[in-house]
């Protein structure tokens, strides 16, 4: 498995992702997108981090139950949140656990943004299942299980990436989908390049799009990236054939 990941920090936003390796075969990843301003949200993101990392060694196990133990973790996660917000937070979620051995990624979507899979059939979309975090301290997501065969990418982008706008238009959903499908994955990090270049260029073409259209307004006043976090989170499954040069 080979992760690749670029986080943008704006004035406005919360994003927090994190990855570790479990064992000799499991990889956990998470991505969230921490309501309010950003320094608001570092207390927050340390103690998920706390609690994300001090799952390692339960994932590590042989014969742990991965549907059971991500959604396990999704739940103190959820707990962990609203305790150190002394409250609701909103914190839209994707947790998951790749298994090398097996190559599937056990998942939980909580109300985040889709997450895109791509492998020889095309892009899917993983979609959510379930509430975001931070609301309900005892809210429950079931787990799902998706294949990653080899050379399959899955690619995680923030909200505040798909919501990037200019001219009365967002960058969306499909823009980022058409990016993955075109883009060669074997290279998570240069996938997580392409994606915030090509949001770059949009809102680029979007600001002088609204310059023409009101003169009074300059380029250069314009933030390149928008004033939300934009984070785009890759994991590539490496070729068979890729794997053994």
């Amino acid at each position: 498995m080979q992760v690749g990941a670029l986080y943008r920090g704006a004035r406005v936003g919360g994003d927090f992702y994190d990855f570790i390796a479990t064992g000799p075969c499991r990889m956990l990843v998470l991505l969230l997108d921490i309501a309010g301003r950003r320094d608001q949200a570092l207390h927050i993101a340390a103690t998920v981090q706390e609690v994300f990392r001090g799952a390692a060694d339960l994932f590590a196990a042989e014969d742990v139950n991965e549907p059971v133990a991500v959604t396990g973790l999704l739940l103190e996660i959820n707990r962990a949140i609203m305790a150190a917000a002394g409250g609701v937070r909103c914190a839209p979620g994707f947790l998951g656990c790749y298994n090398q051995t097996v190559g599937t990624m056990c998942y939980i979507n909580a109300g985040h943004t889709p997450a895109l899979l791509k492998d020889s059939e095309g892009v899917t979309t993983l979609a959510a299942s379930g509430l975001p975090l931070g609301l309900f301290s005892h809210a429950t997501h079931d787990a799902q299980i998706c294949a990653m065969p080899a050379g399959a990418t899955l690619l995680l982008v923030s909200r505040g990436l798909v919501e990037a706008r200019g001219h009365h238009e967002e960058f969306g959903l499909d823009r980022v989908k058409q990016v993955l499908a075109e883009s060669p994955t074997h290279d998570a990090q240069q996938l997580c390049a392409r994606v915030l270049e090509s949001v770059r260029l949009f809102l680029e073409i979007q600001a002088r799009r609204r310059l023409l259209a009101n003169s009074h307004h300059s380029i250069a006043e314009e933030d390149p990236l928008g004033v939300n976090d934009a984070t785009a989170l890759a994991l590539t499954r490496v070729a068979t054939a890729a794997a053994g040069a």
